[in-house]
């Protein structure tokens, strides 16, 4: 067997596909927590928190660290969308090989001894009926 014939079967085996998306889709998804995290919640939360510890500037101005980034939380948002999309289109396209070699016309087999024999028999069983 060749080794582009060989490395072509590990790839596409559906343990190493699926291991591949589940890393892909986890550092995607991590990257939506972290800024969520960083940029909504901890702004939310220090915020509110300095300003009762009297930390807050004269002119009103927003306190350094607090202010609510959701620009850069939706930015990660769509990075996700757009990663899960692509991943979706490169998974259907695999799938779709898979079938094509699953759907090719097999050779019809040779009945087995027992199987001519238990038609064998059925033939007879039905000629007595």
């Amino acid at each position: 067997m060749g080794f582009v014939k060989e490395f072509k079967d590990f790839a596409i085996k559906g343990n190493v596909i699926d291991l591949a998306v589940g890393v892909i889709i986890g550092a995607a998804f991590g990257k939506i927590v972290s800024s969520l995290v960083e940029d909504i919640i901890t702004p939310a939360v220090l915020g509110p928190a300095l300003k009762a510890a009297g930390l807050e500037d004269l002119n009103k101005l927003t306190i350094a660290g607090t202010a609510i980034k959701y620009g850069n939380f939706l930015s990660q948002l769509i990075s996700f969308i757009i990663v899960a999309l692509v991943l979706f289109v490169i998974i259907k396209a695999v799938n779709k090989t898979k079938k094509k070699e699953v759907e090719a016309p097999a050779a019809d087999p040779v009945p087995t001894k027992e199987e001519i024999l238990l038609t064998e028999i059925r033939d007879v069983l039905k000629a007595k009926a």
